[in-house]
C-alpha cells in the first residue's frame, strides 16, 4: 500500500478530482451521493432520530440525508480538519467532529452511513473500526456500508487513477461482511450497486433486479446492532 493519504491536501479540489474520474458514469458528483442515500431510504423500516455519517469528508452526501430523513438529528465526523470545516460552511445545522482514535462522541445513533471509507482504512485497523462503529450504535440501530466492487474492472481503473485513492485497499463484500459479524452485527443484507449511468434512464429499473450480480460499480452491506 502507498503512503496514507492526506485529505486535507484535497478540499479545494475533491468534487473536480470526483467528476474526472467517473464523468463517464454521471457528470454530476451529487448523482452518488442521492443515489445511495434513496437507497438507504428505501430499506429503512424506522424513522431514524440520529443519524451519523462516517467519513463524511466535505459533507456531499449531508444535504441528502437531510432532505431524506428531514425529522432526524444528522451529525458528521471526519479525520480530515480541513475537510470539515467546508462541511460546516455548507451545512451550518448539522453538528460535525474530528475523529481521535477510539474516543466516543455524543449520544448512540440509530443509523450510520459510511461511503466509500473502508477502502482508505489500513486492513489491520478495519476490525477496530468496525467495533467502534457497532459501540456507537444503539440497540436496533443499523450501519450501511457502502464500498467499491474490487470484482468491477471500471471501479478498478477510477481507483488506480484517482490522487485521493492513492493508499486504497479495495476490499471484497466478504471480507466486510466478516468484519460486521466478528463485531457483533447482525447481517441485514447486501448487494451491488451503480450499474446503469442516469443518462440511461430507461434502463434505472435494472437497478432494482440487478443487485445479486458482482458488476455493479459498488456494493452495500447492511448490519443491524441487535436490541
Amino acid at each position: 500500500m502507498s503512503n496514507k493519504v492526506d485529505f486535507d491536501n484535497y478540499t479545494d479540489n475533491y468534487n473536480q478530482l470526483l467528476r474526472e474520474s467517473t464523468g463517464f458514469f454521471s457528470a454530476s458528483e451529487e448523482y452518488f451521493a442521492r443515489y445511495k442515500i434513496e437507497l438507504v431510504r428505501k430499506m429503512i423500516d424506522r424513522s431514524p432520530k440520529r443519524i451519523l455519517e462516517y467519513g463524511c469528508g466535505i459533507g456531499r452526501n449531508i444535504p441528502f440525508l437531510r432532505s431524506a430523513f428531514p425529522d432526524a438529528q444528522i451529525e458528521g465526523s471526519d479525520i480530515s480538519a480541513a475537510s470539515l470545516e467546508i462541511a460546516r460552511r455548507d451545512n451550518p445545522a448539522v453538528n460535525f467532529f474530528v475523529e481521535h482514535g477510539d474516543v466516543q462522541q455524543g449520544e448512540p445513533v440509530d443509523l450510520i452511513f459510511v461511503a466509500g471509507v473502508f477502502h482508505h482504512i489500513p486492513v489491520s485497523q478495519r476490525a477496530a473500526v468496525t467495533r467502534k462503529l457497532f459501540s456507537r450504535l444503539s440497540p436496533g440501530g443499523e450501519l450501511f456500508v457502502f464500498e467499491h466492487n474490487p470484482f468491477n474492472p471500471v471501479t478498478r481503473r477510477i481507483v488506480d487513477n484517482c490522487p485521493y485513492d492513492e493508499d486504497a485497499v479495495l476490499l471484497r463484500p466478504a471480507e466486510l461482511k466478516s468484519l460486521m459479524r466478528d463485531a457483533s452485527l447482525t447481517l441485514e443484507g447486501a448487494g451491488y450497486c451503480l450499474f446503469v449511468p442516469p443518462k440511461l434512464s430507461a434502463l434505472t429499473w435494472l437497478e432494482n433486479v440487478l443487485g445479486w450480480l458482482p458488476l455493479g460499480g459498488q456494493y452495500w452491506v447492511r448490519g443491524l446492532r441487535p436490541a
